[in-house]
């Protein structure tokens, strides 16, 4: 009788260098054993590319295919929006409207928003340093404001109730559903329209009922934000720069 058996695959290395342009650009190399091919990918955070090898898979493979791959990656690399970090002057959009970050000057306060004019701005208090940490807490506490108030107004259309809500500073999705009925979502969906937030928020409802993505659930989505194919489109637009904020 012939025995087989299950060949343990090499380990990987965490990262390869990749020369793009003349730059050296870090891919994070990971294994997966449940991917059929290997594949290149630029994930929605800043934190770089990342370079998935099936389970049998050899870096040797790996590096040969990421070199063959160079020029998408170049292509993909020179079109991603520049990280926006939260520090005075810089513009982020806030339920869809730009902003421009300012501070008061003062010690003490509260973030504040001034719209007087052409120019929207989102005052801050508070020392230079403090700045992004403050800003940031005042964005999810008015994400979190903006949800409840959307999650409420969509599952009062249906016969199950969220368990509750989470706001999570998230980059591979802008919400889930978990068995127990508690709905997550990512902070940055209040820097989006109003009518995107709305939508992720019926998505995550609609999952209550159907924990799946089949007709029957899109057609609840669809009941619940009629908006649904126009919020996707934008989000697969413009949901890339809304991660690289903050």
């Amino acid at each position: 009788m012939r025995k087989f058996f299950a060949r343990n695959p090499a380990p990987l290395p965490d990262t390869l260098t990749l020369d793009i342009g003349g730059e050296a650009i870090l891919v994070r190399v990971t294994r997966n054993a449940r991917a059929k091919r290997y594949l290149l990918r630029i994930p929605a955070d800043s934190r770089g590319p990342v370079l998935t090898v099936p389970q049998n898979g050899s870096f040797e493979t790996a590096l040969e295919f990421a070199e063959r791959h160079r020029g998408w990656l170049a292509e993909k690399l020179s079109a991603r929006p520049e990280t926006a970090g939260l520090r005075e002057g810089v513009m982020i959009p806030l339920r869809g409207v730009e902003h421009t970050i300012v501070r008061t000057g003062k010690l003490r306060g509260l973030v504040e928003l001034v719209n007087d004019g052409e120019d929207p701005e989102i005052r801050v208090p508070g020392a230079e340093e403090h700045l992004a940490r403050k800003l940031t807490d005042w964005l999810k506490r008015e994400a979190r404001a903006d949800l409840e108030a959307a999650v409420d107004r969509h599952a009062a259309k249906i016969p199950k109730k969220p368990a509750g809500i989470t706001v999570r500073d998230t980059t591979s999705r802008w919400g889930s559903c978990a068995s127990n009925g508690r709905l997550s979502f990512s902070w940055r969906l209040v820097l989006a329209p109003a009518e995107i937030l709305d939508y992720v928020a019926a998505h995550e409802v609609a999952h209550l009922i159907e924990m799946n993505h089949g007709p029957r659930f899109w057609a609840l989505c669809r009941k619940l934000a009629p908006h649904t194919d126009e919020a996707r489109l934008w989000l697969r637009k413009n949901g890339s720069r809304l991660h690289h904020i903050g």
